[in-house]
């Protein structure tokens, strides 16, 4: 329950204070005066969407005490999770401010909060009722929604457990297209799989073989010229014994030679003819190897042939799978791996319709319990409406909730459920529409079609109070739900507003007297005109004061004795019809 409410610097309102009590409070003022200002302070402190202040004050500022022990468990958790602070009275204050440019800040309980937040203390503690909801309950998915919430925690229950299913369906569904798609490549890639595995194997590359033919190439390429570098190098070393010419590995044995003879005198000669032969011997091996090289050095134009054409297919297979062998040979597992997950798609899409079957089957079961648990509430629904207008002066109204099946192809995807093909979405197979009739003889209609505007307004707080005894916040907001309304049925809305109230906290913003005579506590919204600024200010009015806003709202006469007599007339009528339903 909302203790008090205060509202700076909100359209035409600069400063005003709100006393809410317990019980029907209903806000009354001339038009213009800024009554629905006061429905928006409380969409704005409780999160609504940001609006921006006027340019020529510096902030809107919005103030509210919530009692604490009235609003259940659910903001009990919102709460300690904001960390906020409870005042020793059991109330916490709201707050938030909007700049002229549209930046607002939240606190509750004395902490600074996301916007989020106070949108969920909102939630959980008050709903906002006025003429635009009477239009959004005109459409499909709202008579469709408001049917579930009177269904209450089982058919909740049964919602849920579908929606489950139908989203685990779609999913199921989904990977089953995916694989069907990919087998469908696969039978594409496959072809061209094996062929390039073929085409691979065909040549059966080894790793570092391309480095080592081209080494090889480049020896038969230059096989003349390394004969030749290699016979004068051998020349050199063993000499020419025709000629009498020593070669380098007979002069350094011949050098040796001579150093050893002379070691005895200087042991630094034998350890440089030790050296000189050590070299010899060295120069001996060379020579063997490079011998051992002339015998191999071959100049087969048939063996750089195949090289040539074994690089040649190297570069076909780099065009075609990758830079170099490495990259070929990775390239080829790759591919093999990729077959043999191919090989066993079918598996995978036999298993794939095998569970997107037993989603099916499970997922119209469930939406044939979910059609079954929303018939049995459109039946309740229908007749608990229909009693609440009979009090409303419509004696003969008779309002049904309607349940028939989605046709198929208006839904997501279509099944057969309860025998018939239907359209499933994720609020299940069916259509939900509220039909009125609104006197015996008249076909039940729509009621876009078949309900006027004081009518609708009338089946509105109907659904309100069935609502009401089922589940409801403790705060109900009604910004001129009464619109359309005179005579007896405003009576009667206002003897249902303070009924209402008896269970929870009701602020009603209204035109009709009949309605405002109802109230426990009655503010007005009146306007002050100084030249070109106009402004408005909230007052709680009684006795007097409270006959005089009543004479004006029935003959805009609040000076009148006999307006002030008819309104105090009401007034005790009002307080009378009270007393005789408590």
């Amino acid at each position: 329950m909302l203790d008090e409410l205060s509202i700076r610097n909100l359209g035409v309102i600069a400063e005003a204070q709100l006393p809410l009590s317990p019980g029907l409070t209903c806000v009354t003022g001339e038009t213009g005066a800024g009554k629905t200002m006061v429905v928006a302070g409380l969409g704005l402190l409780f999160g609504g969407r940001n609006s921006r202040a006027p340019q020529s004050v510096e902030k809107t500022r919005l103030e509210g005490r919530l009692r604490v022990d009235q609003g259940g468990k659910e903001l009990r958790r919102i709460l300690e999770e904001a960390d906020a602070e409870t005042e020793d009275d059991g109330t916490v204050l709201l707050a938030r401010s909007i700049s002229p440019e549209g930046r607002s800040r939240a606190w509750v309980g004395g902490r600074s909060v996301p916007l989020g937040t106070l949108g969920d203390v909102g939630t959980a503690c008050l709903s906002v009722h006025g003429q635009s909801d009477q239009m959004r309950l005109l459409g499909a998915p709202e008579q469709r929604g408001a049917l579930d919430r009177f269904g209450g925690p089982g058919l909740a229950a049964a919602l849920e457990e579908y929606q489950g299913l139908f989203h685990s369906l779609q999913e199921a569904r989904g990977e089953l297209e995916k694989l069907v798609a990919d087998a469908e490549r696969a039978e594409r890639e496959t072809a061209e799989l094996r062929e390039g595995l073929a085409a691979v194997e065909a040549v059966d590359p080894a790793p570092g073989e391309e480095e080592e033919l081209a080494a090889e190439a480049r020896r038969l390429e230059n096989s003349e010229t390394l004969r030749r570098a290699v016979q004068g190098a051998s020349e050199i070393m063993s000499g020419d014994d025709a000629a009498g010419v020593l070669g380098a590995i007979d002069a350094a044995a011949s050098a040796a030679g001579l150093l050893q003879a002379e070691a005895d005198h200087d042991e630094v000669l034998g350890a440089l003819a030790e050296r000189i032969s050590e070299a010899s011997t060295l120069l001996s091996e060379t020579a063997v190897d490079l011998s051992s090289y002339l015998d191999d050095l071959g100049s087969d134009p048939g063996r750089l042939e195949q090289i040539y054409e074994r690089q040649a297919s190297f570069k076909s297979l780099f065009r075609r799978f990758a830079p170099d062998i490495d990259g070929v040979l990775a390239w080829a597992e790759e591919a093999r791996n990729r077959l043999e997950r191919f090989e066993n798609s079918e598996e995978l899409i036999a298993r794939a319709r095998e569970e997107a079957a037993r989603l099916e089957t499970e997922t119209t079961a469930s939406a044939e319990e979910l059609r079954r648990r929303r018939t049995e509430a459109a039946e309740a629904f229908s007749g608990r409406v229909s009693t609440e207008l009979k009090e409303l002066a419509m004696p003969h109204a008779e309002v049904t909730a309607e349940v028939r099946p989605r046709s198929a192809g208006k839904g997501t995807l279509d099944l057969s459920v309860g025998g018939s093909e239907a359209g499933l979405a994720a609020d299940g197979a069916d259509e939900v529409e509220i039909l009125l009739r609104p006197h015996p003889g008249a076909p039940p209609a729509p009621l876009h079609k078949g309900a006027s505007g004081g009518e609708l307004s009338r089946v509105m707080l109907a659904i309100e109070v069935v609502f009401a005894g089922v589940s409801s916040p403790p705060v109900l907001v009604f910004d001129e739900v009464d619109a359309g309304v005179g005579g007896q049925a405003a009576t009667a809305i206002g003897q249902c507003l303070a009924a209402l109230a008896r269970r929870h906290q009701v602020v009603v913003v209204t035109h009709l007297p009949q309605v405002a005579a109802f109230a426990d506590t009655h503010l007005v919204v009146s306007k002050d005109t100084s030249g070109t600024v106009t402004t408005s200010g909230v007052s709680s009015v009684a006795d007097v004061d409270r006959a005089r806003e009543l004479a004006r709202m029935l003959a805009g006469m609040p000076d009148s004795h006999l307006g002030v007599a008819h309104a105090e007339e009401l007034l005790a009528q009002a307080a009378k019809a009270k007393a005789s339903t408590v």
